[in-house]
């Protein structure tokens, strides 16, 4: 009889980081049987690069009676290509299921079992884009046994593939013992508050991952609270995504938790909080642990609802703060007042920051052109996003001539003036911080610096 895929693990009660990490990692309640066929005896070894990966795969889809997935089969016939025009070392495996390119059927759990037994004999395969399928928690028991086996692999994207609490514990707990993994995205799938608490512990035990994406995972605000004490003495996370949590109450908590961590961490070189329902007092905390913080260099705090009194807090930082290169505050709604705070500083003081977003912030004319004169004075302040705003003429012709006399590229911001019976009108263009953070285009490369400019401007952990 052939052998099937295990079933997910059942549940178990949450308790402190501590308590997580302190349990044995549990077995499933079935796993699979070494089939005793002729050509079982091959999948244990290790496959060299001249036996083709797309034969293999058709294979062993046949000898464990499994369907063949023509979109893994494709992805694997290019490999195959690649490796034979000598390309066989540092590969990333894009099996992403949001392809619009060419046909996709999305890959399950079941697949991933058979994939996985492929891959992890793979060396020269470093990378593995598996988001926007549906793996579930099946698929991610096969990948923390990918993780586990596969110990060239430092890039691992497992977005939005329907994995629960379970499977964030069988991923967290493999990566107790792991010293290669570098970048892990979870993002999308709802581990919730008790997955969180897993990845928080394992973070007391790892120490060779630099950046790891939790957002839009439903995290509780114990999680975020164990996620910000563990990240006082973690001294190997640069980067680190906790967006979108479900938290409930008008305290703003969180902010002062990770302001607590702030002020005695100093790795930590990317944060991202976006919809923490920050508000003035929440970008207070923030601000007074930037002064004694010496290392975050990107803060994302978009989707908020911060004001233009909190602004005051950030310019105020902002004067002495010289490692702060990129901040984005999209969708937020410090208007007109907190753009001149921002530009004051700019302008006069502050030296370091290379790139500010300010998108849908309901500024006026007024307030944009305050902006685009601090760019003239700053030769440092090089990027700037400012589409969703209200633009008068003034501003069109402001960024229009910044555009024009070479201090702002094209390439690093998100408008572009155009003229209609001989006035000045901006245009949005496709450039930000993090564009494609959830989509990649159907043209031009995946990864393009004027899109993804944040990333670009601070390469923390990325993917091969």
């Amino acid at each position: 009889m052939a052998a099937q895929p295990p079933k997910p693990v059942g549940e178990r009660s949450m308790g402190s980081p501590q308590k997580a990490a302190r349990e044995p990692a549990r077995s499933p309640a079935w796993a699979p049987t070494q089939a005793r066929t002729p050509g079982a005896a091959l999948v244990g070894q290790r496959e060299s690069p001249e036996s083709g990966l797309q034969e293999h795969y058709s294979n062993l889809c046949m000898e464990k009676s499994q369907k063949i997935n023509p979109f893994i089969l494709r992805i694997l016939q290019e490999v195959d290509e690649e490796i034979k025009k000598g390309l066989a070392a540092g590969i990333t495996l894009n099996i992403a299921g949001n392809n619009r390119l060419v046909p996709v059927e999305r890959i399950t759990g079941e697949d991933f079992w058979i994939l996985s037994r492929i891959l992890k004999n793979c060396l020269y395969i470093n990378g593995l884009d598996v988001g926007y399928n549906l793996l579930s928690d099946v698929g991610a028991y096969y990948a923390a046994k990918l993780v586990q086996k596969q110990l060239n692999l430092i890039y691992l994207n497992l977005m939005f593939n329907d994995i629960g609490p379970e499977g964030g514990e069988l991923i967290a707990k493999v990566l107790h013992k792991n010293q290669t993994l570098k970048y892990l995205r979870m993002t999308g799938n709802k581990i919730e508050n008790k997955g969180g608490m897993f990845f928080a512990a394992m973070l007391q035990i790892n120490s060779s991952l630099e950046k790891l994406d939790l957002g839009d995972c439903d995290l509780g605000m114990q999680s975020v609270i164990a996620f910000a004490t563990v990240l006082t003495r973690n001294q190997a996370i640069k980067a680190i995504n906790l967006n979108r949590p479900i938290l409930y109450g008008e305290q703003e908590e969180s902010t002062v938790h990770i302001g607590r961590m702030l002020k005695e961490n100093h790795c930590l070189a990317v944060l991202h909080m976006c919809k923490h329902d920050i508000k003035s007092s929440g970008i207070q905390q923030l601000c007074d642990a930037l002064y004694l913080n010496s290392s975050l260099r990107y803060l994302d705090v978009s989707c908020n609802k911060i004001t233009h009194d909190g602004m005051v807090y950030l310019a105020d930082v902002l004067k002495s703060n010289t490692t702060l290169e990129v901040i984005d505050l999209s969708f937020n709604r410090i208007e007109n007042a907190g753009a001149k705070y921002l530009s004051e500083t700019l302008t006069s003081h502050n030296r370091s920051l290379k790139a500010l977003s300010v998108v849908s912030n309901n500024i006026e004319g007024e307030g944009l052109v305050a902006l685009s004169q601090s760019m003239k004075t700053n030769l440092t302040f090089s990027h700037i996003y400012i589409w969703g705003n209200k633009f008068d003429e003034a501003t069109c012709v402001a960024y229009s001539d910044l555009i024009q006399m070479g201090r702002l590229k094209p390439d690093n911001t998100d408008v572009e003036p155009f003229v209609v019976d001989g006035r000045v009108y901006l245009a949005e263009v496709s450039n930000g911080l993090k564009k494609h953070y959830y989509w990649t285009s159907t043209s031009g490369e995946s990864y393009d610096h004027s899109s993804n400019a944040g990333f670009a401007l601070v390469p923390v952990g990325q993917q091969p």
